[in-house]
């Protein structure tokens, strides 16, 4: 099998940024975006997703994190949609349930080439370290508008900011693996209509 991984560049008036992707990785980590927090979520997604990323990020984060977070989440989705082609071979459909202490996130994922996303989870307004709450929403947006999957995720409970958001991430990883295991039964595209 060809290995499944692709380099993105993007070059904008709010961000430069240069991101290495493997899906079949060895939990290889090299992420600087400028946001600590945002680095340890993708730490966790990368090594729990049995990924390898390595992230280069100039942002325009005098103004704040946005810019940053959504076009990493653009460049990782796009990224993610190059290294799997076709997609033949793949599970495609992958589900379950993470927990971070008293955290827990569900998570159902459909790489079905429709982009969608539908989050739900009780996140007070607020930050983590430097890092606005309201931007995890606004990554996966990004994802999967850029990767093409659908996406459901509940946080169906937890106390802690911080574990909340690392119960999303984790389980984005783990659930992302899974889909994009292939499956030796499989001869081609899983798809009814021959492309997804």
């Amino acid at each position: 099998m060809s290995t499944r991984q692709a380099s993105i560049s993007r070059d904008t008036k709010e961000t430069q940024i240069q991101l290495d992707f493997t899906v079949d990785g060895d939990c290889k980590s090299d992420i600087k975006t400028g946001i600590g927090f945002l680095d340890h979520m993708l730490d966790l997604f990368t090594v729990h997703g049995l990924f390898d990323l390595k992230l280069r990020v100039n942002g325009d984060l005098e103004i704040d994190g946005h810019h940053t977070t959504e076009d990493v989440a653009i460049c990782l989705g796009k990224a993610l949609s190059e290294a799997l082609n076709d997609s033949k071979g793949i599970h495609r459909y992958a589900s379950g349930l993470i927990p971070m202490d008293e955290a827990l996130c569900q998570i159902a994922l459909d790489i079905s080439g429709r982009p969608h996303l539908d989050f739900e989870g009780d996140f007070p307004k607020g930050k983590v370290g430097d890092f606005d709450v309201e931007l995890v929403e606004e990554f996966f947006r990004a994802f999967v508008n850029n990767a093409r999957v659908t996406l459901h995720i509940n946080v169906l409970k937890g106390g802690n900011l911080h574990h909340m958001i690392e119960a999303c991430f984790k389980a984005f990883g783990v659930i992302l693996d899974r889909a994009t295991q292939i499956d030796t039964r499989k001869k081609g595209v899983p798809s009814t209509k021959g492309v997804l």
